[in-house]
C-alpha cells in the first residue's frame, strides 16, 4: 500500500507552510506563532494519515473469470466490490490493459455506500486483436477523511479475455451463399445420382446395367438394381499453414484496390485492420466449420508450419466447434519454413476415410510451390485436395492495370507478371497431380472458398 500526497495537501502546504517559514525568518517576533501553525498543519496531515490506514478494510474486489470478445466488436467486465466493514466515501479503480485492447475508462469513480454490501461496474472492453489475455491486477485508491492523502493498493484479481475473429461482419457476406433456407437463400440442387448405397429394389426398364446389383440377381435369378442417395455426411478438413508466410499483413494483399488508392491503402495502413494471413485463414476455417455443420458434414482442423502442430478428428456439433474455436484463436504464426512432406504423411496416416482437404497456404515462393507439388502425390492418391492462397496484389498479367505513371510503373507490372505467370504453371502442374488450386481474394476469402465447397458438394466430387 502507498500514502501518496493529493492536490488539496500540497496546496495547503504551499499556502501555509511557505509563507509562514518567511514570515518567521523576516520577523522574530511572529516565529512562535508562525512555527505553531505549522505545527498544527503539520500534525492535522499526519492524523489524517494515521486515520486513512484503514482505508481498504472490508473491500474485496471481484470480476468474471472468462470474457468473451470478438476482434472490433465491444463487451464488458463485470466488476464486483464487496463492501463487507463496510465503507463510505468515494473509490477510484484502475485496470492495466494489454495493448490488444481497448477500453475508453482508464479508470473508473465509484461511491462506496454502507448500505450495500456489494455493488456491481460494468467495465467496457473492446479487443482489438484476437488472442487471449489476462488482467491479475486491479489498482484501487482512496482519499483519506480530509482529502490530504490518497490511499493506493493492488487487489489480485483473475480475467481471462479471449478475443475471438469476428464472424458477425462475415456471416453477412455468407448469407446469399448458405443452402439453408433459415439463411435467406435457396436450397442448390444436387447433380447425379448419389455415391451411398440405400438399398435393392427390382430391376425397371431403362435402368443402367452398371447399377446391377450381379450377386443378388443371381441369388434370385431376377434382376436387381442397386439405389443409391446423396451422401450425407462427409468429412472435411481444414489445413491452415502457420509459417513465416501466413505472418504477413494481410491488407497489403487485397487486391479489392487498385491503382492510386492501393498506394495510398500502403503508405496508410490504418485503413485495414493489422490483421496477417494466419488471422484470415483462421476466420475462414471457423466459417468454413459453420458452413459445413449447416450441411450436415463433420469438419476438422489442422494447424502446421514445419511440423503439425494441432489435429481435431472431423466431427459436429456445438461442443465441436467450441474445440476447434478454441485452439485456433490462441494461434500465432511460427518463423519457420512449412515442411508439406511431414503435412501430407502426417495427414496420410491419421486421416483413413477419404475427405476434402481444403489447404491454406501461401505458394508464391519457388521453393515452397516446388516442395508442394512433389509431396502432394501422398493426399491426392486418396483424397480430393483443395489448395488455397490469398492473391498477391501485384499479380496481374502485364499491362492489366490502366495506370501506368512512370517507368518504375512498367517494372512492377513486369514483376507482378513474373508472379501471376508461375503460379499459372502451378495450377497446371498441380492438376496434373489431380488437385485443385484457387488464388482468392483477401477480402473475399471466405466467401469464395464456401463457395467453392458448396459447388463440391453440389456436384458430389467427393
Amino acid at each position: 500500500m502507498n500514502l501518496i500526497p493529493t492536490s488539496r495537501l500540497l496546496f495547503l502546504f504551499a499556502v501555509i507552510c511557505i509563507p509562514f517559514t518567511i514570515l518567521a525568518s523576516v520577523i522574530s517576533s511572529a516565529a512562535i506563532l508562525s512555527y505553531a501553525i505549522i505545527f498544527v498543519f503539520v500534525l492535522a496531515a499526519t492524523v489524517d494519515a494515521f486515520l486513512s490506514v484503514r482505508s481498504f478494510d472490508g473491500i474485496r474486489i471481484e470480476c468474471n473469470e472468462l470474457v468473451r470478445i470478438s476482434v472490433g466488436r465491444s463487451s464488458a467486465i463485470k466488476i464486483i466490490i464487496k463492501n463487507d466493514a463496510p465503507q463510505n466515501g468515494p473509490i477510484r479503480l484502475g485496470l492495466l490493459f494489454p495493448d490488444q485492447l481497448f477500453s475508453e475508462n482508464q479508470d473508473i469513480f465509484f461511491n462506496l455506500s454502507s448500505k450495500e454490501i456489494s455493488s456491481a461496474i460494468a467495465w467496457p472492453v473492446k479487443g482489438l486483436k484476437k488472442g487471449q489475455y489476462l488482467l491479475n491486477k486491479c489498482y484501487l485508491e482512496k482519499k483519506s477523511l480530509a482529502g490530504l492523502w490518497a490511499k493506493r493498493t493492488t487487489f489480485p484479481i483473475y480475467c481471462e479475455i479471449r478475443v475471438y475473429p469476428d464472424l458477425f461482419s462475415e456471416n453477412k457476406l455468407l448469407a446469399a451463399l448458405s443452402a439453408d433456407k433459415s439463411m435467406g437463400a435457396h436450397a442448390r440442387r444436387q447433380i447425379g445420382k448419389g455415391r451411398e448405397f440405400e438399398k435393392l429394389r427390382d430391376y425397371n426398364p431403362g435402368d443402367s446395367y452398371e447399377d446391377i446389383h450381379w450377386k443378388a440377381t443371381a441369388k434370385r435369378s431376377l434382376p436387381v438394381t442397386k439405389v443409391f442417395q446423396v451422401e450425407r455426411t462427409q468429412d472435411i478438413y481444414v489445413m491452415i499453414d502457420a509459417s513465416r508466410m501466413s505472418a504477413r499483413n494481410a491488407h497489403i494483399f487485397n487486391n479489392g484496390l487498385l491503382g492510386k488508392e492501393r498506394r495510398s491503402a500502403d503508405n496508410n495502413s490504418s485503413i485495414f485492420p493489422q490483421e496477417t494471413i494466419l488471422d484470415r485463414y483462421i476466420t475462414a476455417a471457423l466459417m468454413i466449420g459453420k458452413t459445413a455443420e449447416k450441411h450436415g458434414d463433420n469438419y476438422g482442423i489442422v494447424l502446421f508450419s514445419d511440423r503439425v502442430s494441432l489435429f481435431i478428428k472431423a466431427k459436429s456439433g456445438k461442443a465441436h466447434y467450441s474445440i476447434c474455436r478454441d485452439s485456433l484463436y490462441n494461434a500465432d504464426p511460427n518463423r519457420v519454413t512449412p515442411d508439406f512432406r511431414e503435412l501430407f504423411t502426417f495427414a496420410g496416416t491419421r486421416i483413413r476415410k477419404r475427405a476434402l482437404m481444403i489447404i491454406l497456404t501461401s505458394l508464391d515462393d519457388p521453393v515452397m510451390s516446388e516442395d508442394f507439388i512433389k509431396h502432394i502425390h501422398i493426399l491426392s492418391r486418396y483424397h480430393l485436395i483443395m489448395a488455397n492462397m490469398i492473391k498477391p496484389a501485384a499479380a496481374n498479367s502485364i499491362f492489366s492495370s490502366s495506370d501506368i505513371m512512370s517507368i518504375n510503373s512498367v517494372y512492377q507490372d513486369l514483376g507482378g507478371h513474373i508472379v501471376w505467370n508461375r503460379l499459372r504453371e502451378l495450377n497446371v502442374s498441380l492438376a496434373r497431380q489431380g488437385a485443385d488450386f484457387f488464388l482468392l481474394e483477401s477480402r473475399r476469402l471466405c466467401s469464395q472458398l464456401i463457395s467453392n465447397y458448396i459447388n463440391i458438394k453440389q456436384r458430389q466430387i467427393l
